[in-house]
């Protein structure tokens, strides 16, 4: 039976057991920056062909580790769930930075049969404070990157999907939401509601299926990451450009 991964400083092989996947005790190589991205299926999906996890990861190769954690389907509520699991409080290296998107899933209308993701938006932004709070815990250097939920292109999920629930009324509603609780914390943010409709042609451009991004709005995402990055006042800097080239 499948058992959420605890985080660990490890490397994954292919050893043919269920999970395909075995870890060491000890990192391959010099130790580097690692940075988790924490989240749902944006993040399960960003490490695809042209996704922004991809990108983070070639930008800063032989610089930094990026460790995916994403669970397509989930919500706040799963994600307070799993926190301990996937961020123990007792491990000797704790992740230099954490990029978590979280309210997508959230946003989406409740369903009479029970089944729907969602999450009463009290109910989330008390679960986003509680995964920074976790976070925040875990060392002095431990950086954080709120994603808010993105814009939809409902008219494209009816199509592609055959599904309604999902609202750029609604996303808006959470994204602002995190975004004040993250004033309120002291905690970097980047709006995806704004961010991706800046580019005039957000709505045809910027998705694959009216949710999940393509690689244009993987872009627009990575670049914004990389800019907030760049701009915060972090002391050891996390900017690709001040990190060491390993053995270069």
């Amino acid at each position: 039976m499948y058992t959420t991964p605890r985080y660990k400083p490890t490397t994954h092989v292919s050893c043919g057991n269920d999970l395909g996947l075995v870890q060491l005790e000890t990192m391959v190589g010099p130790r580097r920056p690692q940075f988790v991205l924490f989240g749902s299926s944006i993040v399960q999906f960003s490490f695809g062909e042209e996704g922004w996890g991809a990108i983070l990861a070639d930008i800063y190769a032989r610089k930094a580790d990026i460790f995916m954690r994403g669970y397509a389907g989930w919500n706040s509520r799963q994600a307070v769930q799993v926190l301990d699991q996937v961020f123990p409080k007792d491990e000797t290296v704790q992740p230099s930075l954490v990029i978590v998107y979280f309210g997508g899933n959230d946003s989406v209308l409740p369903s009479p049969d029970g089944l729907s993701p969602h999450i009463p938006l009290s109910e989330y932004v008390e679960n986003m404070r509680k995964i920074a709070i976790h976070l925040k815990s875990l060392s002095e250097k431990t950086r954080i990157i709120f994603l808010t939920a993105p814009p939809v292109n409902e008219a494209q999920i009816l199509q592609v999907l055959g599904t309604k629930g999902r609202t750029n009324e609604l996303c808006k509603k959470y994204a602002d939401a995190c975004v004040r609780l993250c004033r309120e914390m002291n905690i970097k943010v980047i709006n995806l509601c704004t961010t991706l409709k800046q580019r005039d042609d957000w709505l045809t451009t910027c998705f694959t299926d009216g949710i999940h991004l393509s690689p244009v709005g993987s872009k627009i995402v990575a670049k914004e990451i990389l800019k907030v990055i760049m701009e915060a006042d972090w002391k050891p800097s996390l900017d690709w450009e001040s990190l060491p080239v390993e053995f270069g």
